[in-house]
């Protein structure tokens, strides 16, 4: 196919270039009013529209709350073991998914987009049947208890961390690696001297992505942990519970504190660099 077109320079602006960007802008704007149309309605809604106090209270109660501390303790400890072990599967994932072609990378690399395309309560079923077909004493060990929580969260960051630790591989010249194993580096001395030295930024990008999406996480965690009050309750769970009581005021105090937490973890990952990587 033949693509051709006008030689004649016209300023970004002028006729259809001014009605093409206008109305990509409009998508854009609409996108973004829509998220912050709905912040706007849960700040509003905690701060008197449909509480009884006002938006401080709501959230000083919240957090007098022994459930709600609990379950924000969790939260924490829960999210960032998952970042970790995510990292930690993921910088040797990136680097052999991006360096090597070798036989079942393909089959390998179309695996690792399961947890994220699959409905998360199928990742969560498969994780609860996997554990029937282990021995009693392993199953009484994690299926809805804590460790629970964190292998669920796993489950599904770590291949959100595995996609950017290999878009991080992807864009690091591998010359400057093989220039170190011409000087005498052996390739393990490589990657950690020059490889993953350049790809820091993709690792603590890939940490901090891979903590939000374990905070956001919710199907796995019912069906595998649970949401036992004080035992596998987190942030997501917590919603779920305060729903179901009929309190709607705590639920959606408790979705802003997930949100501040989303937001504080976002605009961490977007300074150390995740713009520039090609995900």
């Amino acid at each position: 196919m033949t693509v051709r077109c006008s030689t004649e320079w016209r300023p970004p602006g002028k006729g259809s270039d001014r009605l093409f960007l206008t109305g990509m802008g409009i998508l854009l704007g609409a996108y973004a009013l829509l998220i912050l149309l709905m912040l706007a309605a849960d700040f509003a809604y905690v701060g008197g529209a449909g509480s009884d106090g006002s938006f401080l209270r709501s959230f000083v109660r919240a957090f007098q709350s022994p459930e709600i501390r609990s379950a924000m303790t969790l939260t924490m400890i829960s999210c960032t073991l998952a970042a970790i072990l995510s990292v930690w599967v993921a910088i040797p994932a990136g680097y052999l998914l991006s360096r090597f072609n070798f036989r079942g990378s393909r089959l390998i690399d179309a695996l690792l987009d399961i947890p994220i395309v699959l409905p998360p309560l199928v990742v969560g079923l498969s994780l609860l049947i996997l554990f029937q077909f282990l021995p009693a004493r392993v199953r009484e060990v994690v299926v809805y208890e804590r460790p629970a929580v964190v292998l669920a969260q796993f489950a599904v960051s770590c291949a959100f961390a595995v996609r950017i630790m290999r878009a991080a591989f992807d864009q690091i010249d591998e010359r400057c690696a093989l220039v170190a194993q011409t000087l005498g580096c052996s390739r393990r001395q490589a990657f950690f001297r020059v490889e993953l030295q350049e790809a820091w930024p993709g690792v603590l990008t890939a940490a901090t992505i891979a903590w939000a999406r374990a905070l956001g996480e919710f199907g796995p965690l019912l069906i595998f942990a649970g949401a036992t009050r004080n035992k596998t309750e987190v942030l997501s769970t917590t919603v779920f519970l305060e729903l179901s009581i009929g309190d709607l005021s705590a639920a959606v105090t408790v979705s802003l504190i997930m949100v501040a937490a989303a937001i504080a973890v976002v605009m961490t990952a977007r300074t150390w660099g995740t713009k520039n990587l090609n995900l």
